[in-house]
C-alpha cells in the first residue's frame, strides 16, 4: 500500500488493521520460538526483524525530520505543540481513569483538561501543571491490566514499536478514543498526525543517542525497559509478584 494512501484512511481503521495483523503475527511465528526463547519474548527472532526495519525507517526519515523539527523551532513553540497534544490525550486518559475506578485520578484529569483548554489557550500553555495538577497519562492497554487482562508476549509493532499483546489488541479501541480521529478534514487530521509524531520523536532524540553510545543490545534494552515501565504504568507502581 502506498503512504499517500495510507494516510488517506482513517486511523480507527489503522488500527484495527493493527491489531488484526499482531494476531496474525502471532499465529506465524509459533516456529520463531526455540527452547531458549525468553518467556516474556518467544517471538523474538520475528521482533528483532521487525525492530531493524523500524530502526532503517527511523534513521532515514524520522529523525532527520525530527532533527530538523528540533532546530527549526524555538523552544517555546515545541513546548506549545507539545502541550496541546498532550491535552488530547488527557481527554482520553480521563475516560480510562473513570474505567478504572480512579476517582481522584479521574477528577484530576478533568481539571487539567478543562483549565488547559479554557486558560491555557487550548491546552498550548500547561496551565494545569503549574498549578500542581497533575498528570496522569492511562490508555485502554492499561485498563486492560488493571481488570487482570495479563499482558502476554512482548511485540514489536511494524513503525510504532514495542508492545505487547494485550496493548495491540487495545489499539483499535485507543484509537477510537483519540480525538485527533474525529476531525473529518482528512489533510487537516493528517498534518496532525505527522506533526504529532514528529513532535514525539524529536523529544526522544537525546535518549535514542544516549542508547546507541552505550555498548548495549539496543533490542533487548528496549525490550526490558518497555516491560517494566509498562508494569509499572499498569500497576501504579504497586507490582504484583504474578509477572503481569
Amino acid at each position: 500500500m502506498k503512504p499517500r494512501s495510507l494516510l488517506a484512511q482513517p486511523l480507527r481503521t489503522l488500527g484495527l488493521r493493527w491489531a488484526l495483523a499482531a494476531s496474525a503475527l502471532i499465529l506465524m511465528t509459533g516456529c520463531a520460538t526455540g527452547p531458549n526463547a525468553n518467556p516474556a519474548d518467544p517471538f523474538e527472532p520475528l521482533n528483532r526483524q521487525v525492530s531493524r526495519f523500524n530502526d532503517t525507517v527511523d534513521d532515514a526519515v524520522l529523525r532527520p525530520v525530527a532533527t530538523v523539527y528540533q532546530r527549526a523551532l524555538p523552544s517555546p513553540i515545541r513546548t506549545g505543540v507539545n502541550n496541546f497534544f498532550g491535552n488530547l490525550s488527557d481527554v482520553w486518559s480521563f475516560v480510562n481513569s473513570v474505567a478504572q475506578l480512579k476517582m481522584q485520578d479521574s477528577a484530576q484529569t478533568f481539571m487539567r483538561v478543562n483549565v488547559n483548554t479554557v486558560f491555557g489557550l487550548g491546552g498550548i500553555l500547561d496551565v494545569a501543571t503549574e498549578a500542581g495538577i497533575d498528570r496522569h497519562t492511562e490508555d485502554f492497554g492499561q485498563t486492560l491490566g488493571r481488570w487482570g487482562v495479563p499482558s502476554g508476549p512482548y511485540l514489536v509493532l511494524p513503525l510504532l514499536g514495542p508492545s505487547t499483546v494485550r496493548d495491540t489488541a487495545a489499539l483499535a479501541v485507543d484509537v477510537q478514543g483519540d480525538l485527533i480521529s474525529v476531525i473529518g478534514d482528512i489533510p487537516v487530521r493528517n498534518s496532525l498526525y505527522a506533526l504529532r509524531l514528529v513532535d514525539l520523536r524529536s523529544n526522544l532524540l537525546r535518549a535514542s543517542q544516549l542508547l546507541e553510545d552505550a555498548a548495549l543490545d539496543r533490542y533487548t534494552f528496549t525490550r526490558d525497559a518497555f516491560l517494566q515501565r509498562r508494569r509499572n504504568e499498569v500497576h501504579d507502581g504497586n507490582l504484583p509478584d504474578d509477572g503481569n
